[in-house]
């Protein structure tokens, strides 16, 4: 796992990774973070107007925008997930925090896809940002991470297990997910210990690996939020992200 970068114009810094996200961002000393959930999904374009107003009216500057958690109608495939990404990006440019010229991306991210009543376009679910302020504990998001090992090739050549769902498959792409979380973390020295929440996505059984590979590292201390998702790429059947954060609020 790549060492932690600072992202000045932030106040934060974060773990290399895809041009898309990166590995995770943290609140540099001083700041701590604030995670806003929306109500209800809100279409990419207008959400990004909806945080900007937010994060600006708290006396920030945009480039404090650290994470966000996305909501798609379904799995993308290869080129499908590329282009849209490349759309995303496209505003961060504009607020000055991807840099296209290297691709590097200091904004944590989740995108999955709710099974039942999902968006009808892809849209936020949540955001978070760096705020003035100590606060008690880390103040860390980690990006979510599917059963895909990093690396060149396509998705279907990366994914742990591909198109096996048995209690078996799920746990070993569940205990691959569970490693990758602890990588994330790790870059900034922190553990489960640390964290305040942490999300599962999947539309598989998960209570046969629960208390052996969840519970017992202790990935569940604050409790396990479960969403009936599945991972942004066809192919993928497992997502975690996990985050340690001082302020949390709905609009």
């Amino acid at each position: 796992m790549s060492t932690p970068i600072d992202f000045t114009a932030g106040n934060y810094r974060y773990v290399p990774s895809v041009f898309q996200y990166s590995a995770g961002a943290e609140a540099l000393p001083g700041f701590h973070v604030e995670r806003v959930m929306f109500r209800k999904p809100v279409p990419l374009r207008q959400g990004f107007e909806r945080i900007a107003a937010h994060i600006q009216a708290a006396g920030r500057p945009l480039t404090a925008f650290c994470a966000c958690e996305l909501r798609s109608p379904a799995p993308f495939d290869d080129a499908g997930f590329k282009a849209f990404n490349e759309i995303y990006v496209g505003t961060l440019s504009q607020w000055g925090i991807y840099d296209a010229a290297t691709k590097a991306n200091p904004v944590a991210r989740s995108n999955v896809c709710p099974e039942i009543g999902g968006p009808p376009e892809p849209s936020f679910h949540a955001f978070s940002f760096v705020a003035a302020g100590d606060a008690a504990g880390p103040q860390f998001v980690i990006s979510g991470s599917g059963e895909a090992r990093e690396g060149a090739g396509s998705y279907a050549e990366r994914i742990v297990r591909l198109n096996e769902t048995t209690p078996d498959a799920m746990r070993e792409k569940a205990v691959f997910v569970l490693g990758q979380m602890e990588k994330r973390m790790g870059a900034f020295g922190h553990g489960w210990d640390a964290t305040t929440a942490v999300q599962a996505y999947t539309v598989h059984d998960l209570h046969s690996y629960m208390a052996e590979e969840i519970v017992s590292r202790g990935a569940a201390r604050a409790g396990l939020t479960w969403h009936f998702n599945r991972p942004p790429v066809i192919g993928l059947d497992y997502e975690m992200d996990c985050r340690s954060v001082a302020v949390e609020r709905a609009l």
